[in-house]
């Protein structure tokens, strides 16, 4: 069975998409569309701006999920057995899955990297990734900086041995230092814009839910395996739901790739900008096959 896979933010390059533009009829029209949709030329950034112009939450995000949905739009006889997406790359597999249209979500997509932008301002955090300590002890030493009145909590469950924490600026330090003390390889500072998937995000769940809330979704063509609880849906409401979620809640990576293995899953095939997905994939599931979508 084949699992189709959508990456999140950090997989934006300068010139992203162009190729596709230029070569591919159904992506141009698809990239023209979102232009209009957003009120901005969005590919002009995509294919010509600087790392720091394509860094914007307001624009990396919207980059991201228009790359990936064009690429789904030019592979012949494109029919996933199940998706699923890495943080914001759930919005490009609700897409590949036919769960939202495209235009429908392109628009959520604007709103939830306004709402999250917003919230940094609100409540300035950061990130870091831990590589080489255990999820439980992570998550324990997490929990005691945050009992401690710092906020810190586990946000990226990646592979195996890689786990990316979330939470204030002081937060983040003490974990680093805790965390190292506790036997982690290495606990990097990313460089990031906020505390996503963290308890810092909460005032984007109202302006999310209620634009998830005006937006039609439909059953879908296959299950999607999402971030919150690894599990796969296909119930309408519960997708809405674990949406909203997911914004305050980790991307359980890890989880999600097992649980499509034990659903069947022998090939993973990541459709979007960069191959990080496949690295990680590579990791938690070595025997499954993976690769890029490829045009």
């Amino acid at each position: 069975m084949k699992a189709v896979i959508f990456p999140g933010q950090g997989s934006q390059f300068s010139g992203m998409g162009r190729e596709l533009y230029e070569q591919h009829p159904a992506a141009r029209q698809l990239m023209d569309q979102a232009n209009e949709i957003l009120g901005f030329s969005l590919t002009e950034v995509m294919f010509s701006g600087s790392e720091e112009d394509l860094r914007r939450t307001d624009v990396t995000q919207p980059a991201i999920f228009l790359h990936s949905v064009a690429l789904t739009a030019v592979l012949p006889d494109f029919r996933p057995d199940m998706v699923a997406g890495h943080s914001l790359g759930e919005f490009s597999a609700l897409v590949a899955a036919k769960v939202l249209r495209f235009e429908d979500a392109l628009q959520l997509v604007a709103r939830r990297a306004n709402a999250m932008q917003a919230a940094c301002q609100e409540q300035p955090g950061t990130m870091a990734a831990i590589l080489g300590l255990d999820d439980a002890t992570t998550a324990r030493i997490c929990q005691e900086i945050t009992e401690g009145g710092n906020v810190v909590v586990a946000a990226n469950y990646n592979c195996p041995g890689q786990l990316v924490v979330s939470g204030s600026q002081r937060g983040i330090e003490l974990a680093c230092e805790q965390l190292k003390a506790a036997g982690a390889k290495r606990a990097l500072p990313l460089p990031v814009g906020g505390a996503f998937h963290s308890p810092l995000m909460k005032s984007a769940e109202t302006a999310l839910a209620e634009a998830i809330a005006r937006t039609t979704f439909s059953a879908g063509i296959c299950p999607v395996y999402q971030n919150v609880d690894a599990a796969p849906h296909t119930n309408p409401d519960e997708i809405r739901e674990n949406l909203v979620r997911q914004l305050t809640a980790p991307v359980r990576w890890t989880q999600s790739v097992q649980r499509m293995v034990q659903d069947g899953a022998t090939e993973f095939v990541e459709c979007g900008p960069g191959k990080v997905l496949q690295g990680l994939v590579k990791k938690i599931a070595p025997e499954a096959a993976v690769s890029s979508a490829g045009v």
